[in-house]
């Protein structure tokens, strides 16, 4: 029982991060109607950023600020350079797009920083706190567990009760409409790639340190798994992508605790394949809700 409360504990954790990254998925599918695979890699991007800065200045926070900022930042060049020049007749066209950035930006990781692993400390103790003698989460657990919700919370306020996060909804689903009602439409898929990109670099900060390190593929595997919570969750549904990323991180932990760490991605796969037999939208979708 007790090595079973420890790895649903570790499970959320990870699943935090997973739910985090695959939010940022939504958050481009909502607006674009693209699933971005670039998202890992720019994402990684601002993880180097975090990380020089973090070496340059010794603060953990002043790293996770700048390195949020830059994710922003590479939304806003990668929208504005890149996307908003791909042919808008086929999203197929912008999906090749993210696909070749994902390259570039891979090879120029490791033409400019290498291809070996850099250690990346983690900002708070990874002991497990012991209570009644069961190891449970530890504080650097509690820490992305903590900022997840926060992230999550403030993201669904903006949504919901913001002007601005009305305007995002509109353009996203309606945006001829939109632009008759004088919604600047362009302007609001920029702000979406910009937040987007930004909760996607603070889920690669806060993941990165708890795997293997730093290295131009770090946060490849992040994406795959988040893709798999995003689509379980359903690309529309925001809350579907806590939930989804927190049934994905409990599995794959147990999984990994009980029959060990090469069956974990079998079960995601799995898991994935039999919701989109059974929901293709995704268990959490809301898109008959909302096209009715």
């Amino acid at each position: 029982m007790d090595r079973l409360m420890f790895l649903i504990a570790t499970g959320i954790a990870r699943g935090a991060v997973f739910a985090l990254f695959a939010l940022s998925l939504v958050l481009i599918w909502r607006a674009t109607r693209i699933i971005n695979f670039a998202q890992g890699a720019m994402a990684l991007v601002a993880t180097y950023v975090a990380f020089a800065v973090t070496g340059a200045t010794g603060s953990y926070a002043v790293g996770l600020a700048v390195g949020i900022l830059a994710g922003g930042l590479i939304g806003w060049v990668v929208e504005r350079g890149v996307m908003r020049f791909a042919p808008q007749s086929s999203h197929l066209t912008g999906v090749l797009a993210a696909i070749g950035l994902v390259m570039v930006l891979q090879s120029l990781l490791g033409i400019f920083f290498g291809a070996q692993y850099r250690a990346m400390a983690a900002p708070f103790d990874r002991s497990a706190i012991v209570i009644a003698g069961v190891p449970t989460l530890s504080v650097n657990d509690l820490f992305t567990i903590g900022i997840t919700l926060v992230v999550m919370f403030a993201l669904a306020v903006v949504f919901a009760r913001t002007s601005l996060g009305l305007q995002l909804r509109a353009s996203a689903f309606a945006p001829d409409v939109s632009r008759l009602l004088g919604v600047r439409v362009t302007r609001m898929v920029t702000i979406g790639w910009i937040l987007a990109s930004a909760v996607a670099a603070l889920a690669a900060i806060l993941l990165v340190p708890t795997e293997l390190g730093l290295n131009p593929h770090a946060t490849d595997m992040l994406f795959v798994y988040a893709f798999a919570v995003a689509v379980i969750g359903g690309l529309d549904s925001p809350g579907g992508a806590l939930f989804g990323g927190l049934i994905v991180g409990v599995a794959m932990s147990l999984l990994t605790g009980y029959l060990g760490a090469t069956v974990a991605p079998i079960g995601v796969l799995v898991l994935l394949v039999l919701v989109l037999l059974l929901r293709p939208a995704g268990v959490f979708s809301t898109r008959k809700e909302r096209s009715a």
